[in-house]
């Protein structure tokens, strides 16, 4: 299994329109972040966490020729805007796209897209086939069994997501202790970390850098990272040994 960083980035990206701070004018590769997600790759295809504003571009940039499956965690703008460029797939693999989320995301992509889901479609639309999931009941896709865990973003329900020994969570700021021990024995944890000053509805970095000790995991990856956090090289110069910050285009191998 391999997962690639497709987006590391927070609702604005880095660098932020109109903002010249060190971080925004940063030349290093990895302080330019695209909105969050990532692809899973297995033996069976490919499957993306989210389709944010970037999908298009993350997906010209890592060559991906081959999609089998979405998951969506939440129905929030910069995790949804990009689907409507899945069509792509659709016409070279002739075929729907499977999506995985639960009905209030269902509701909400419906709303956003409604002439994906009409009656009567317009010649070219993407092509989806919706699959419902539980927040409280693993669900296979592509041969593999995925484990839900529900995170706190403030008042919203967001769901994260577990394959084998990776869990993967993106905007959260409280994780509630049952869904804890369904992380725990993962091997490599992704998790997001905002900033460094307190936020309503994300974990700052000490708030992440607690969940991961918590955890304990061989190895953890920081994402949905805003400006605010700091250049790249010097926050990873601060952080524990098993604990990195994600960039895009990272990479990472989990057998």
């Amino acid at each position: 299994m391999k997962i690639t960083f497709l987006g590391t980035g927070t609702s604005q990206g880095v660098p932020v329109i109109a903002c010249n701070c060190s971080i925004c004018s940063s030349e290093n590769p990895k302080d330019k972040r695209l909105r969050s997600s990532i692809m899973i790759s297995l033996d069976s295809g490919n499957i993306i966490v989210d389709t944010g504003p970037d999908f298009r571009q993350q997906m010209l940039r890592e060559d991906v020729q081959e999609l089998n499956g979405v998951l969506f965690t939440h129905e929030h703008k910069d995790h949804v805007a990009g689907l409507d460029d899945i069509r792509a797939f659709n016409f070279k693999q002739k075929e729907d796209m499977d999506v995985f989320a639960v009905s209030r995301v269902q509701e909400a992509l419906i709303r956003e897209y409604p002439y994906i889901f009409s009656e009567y479609k317009y010649p070219g639309v993407p092509q989806v086939r919706l699959h419902t999931i539980e927040e409280d009941q693993n669900f296979e896709v592509l041969g593999h069994t995925i484990t839900p865990i529900k995170v706190w973003h403030y008042k919203l329900p967001v769901l994260g997501f577990r394959i084998k020994d990776f869990t993967y969570i993106t905007d959260a700021n409280k994780i509630d202790p049952e869904e804890i021990e369904k992380i725990k024995g993962s091997k490599i944890l992704v998790i997001n970390a905002l900033r460094q000053e307190k936020h309503i509805s994300h974990f700052t970095l000490e708030e992440a850098l607690e969940v991961i000790q918590e955890i304990n995991p061989e190895m953890a990856y920081l994402t949905h990272i805003s400006h605010l956090l700091g250049k790249h090289e010097d926050v990873e110069a601060q952080l524990p040994e098993n604990v990195r910050l994600a960039y895009d285009s990272l990479s990472v191998s989990l057998r």
